[in-house]
């Protein structure tokens, strides 16, 4: 089997890890970004270097032109598309849910949810023989994050819920959807919200008692992936410590 996947966020944190470990496994990858070039194309000359496939591919997965562009471009340079993983995500500054602006809550569902449904909706247009799309969710779902990203918490709380009505809904193509709750895992994302340290604050609160590495997630998205997984859908693997 040809296996193509489309990491959406591609190029840094879980995202460039998983196009890394996926090209490791067989996997031809885009490497989806929207401002990131230098990065993007830092991921795919490591990918490059060791054998693997994959090109960097620029586009607002929160734009319905740019998605079916994405998935146009990745059918050209590899074939049908087989694995989605839906990774690109945004979070601003911590904040209470009485100072956050509308244009805030409603870029961050843009960007992590509307991203989400699109890219799900045009994967499962084109899978005719079946696949795989594991969607990045957040332990915020379950947690909540108040007093930090109660909007970034919502949308991936939405993420939760497609992931379960999407699997039920197309686990009879041959279609398998699931999804991964990082916790606190070492990217930039904490410096995107104003506390690059943050994980040295909370880190006590977990029981083991660390924070997580990207790495980590995407072994769990990748054998979510897999045939190994061959018999699970709608499940929601949480990469979190034990929290």
């Amino acid at each position: 089997m040809n296996k193509v996947v489309i990491v959406t966020g591609g190029s840094r944190g879980i995202g460039a890890a998983t196009s890394r470990l996926l090209a490791s496994r067989g996997y031809a990858v885009c490497v989806n970004y929207r401002s990131r070039a230098q990065e993007a194309a830092a991921v795919v000359d490591a990918i490059q270097a060791q054998g693997g496939r994959a090109f960097a591919h620029a586009g607002d997965v929160s734009v319905e032109a740019d998605v079916m562009r994405m998935f146009d471009a990745t059918e050209q340079a590899w074939g049908a598309v087989t694995h989605l993983v839906n990774n690109a995500g945004v979070l601003f500054h911590q904040a209470r849910l009485a100072d956050i602006s509308l244009e805030r809550f409603q870029t961050v569902m843009t960007t992590n949810l509307t991203s989400c449904f699109l890219c799900c909706r045009e994967a499962i247009r084109r899978m005719n023989n079946g696949g795989g799309i594991v969607n990045v969710s957040s332990m915020a779902a379950r947690l909540g994050s108040p007093n930090e990203y109660i909007d970034y918490a919502a949308s991936k709380g939405a993420i939760d819920t497609l992931t379960t009505g999407l699997a039920l809904e197309v686990a009879g193509q041959g279609i398998r959807v699931n999804a991964v709750r990082p916790g606190l895992i070492h990217t930039s994302i904490h410096a995107d919200g104003g506390e690059p340290g943050r994980i040295e604050r909370l880190a006590p609160n977990i029981p083991l008692q660390r924070g997580g590495q990207p790495e980590e997630v995407a072994s769990a998205i990748a054998w979510l992936l897999s045939d190994e997984a061959s018999y699970i859908t709608g499940a929601f693997i949480d990469v979190a410590g034990g929290r």
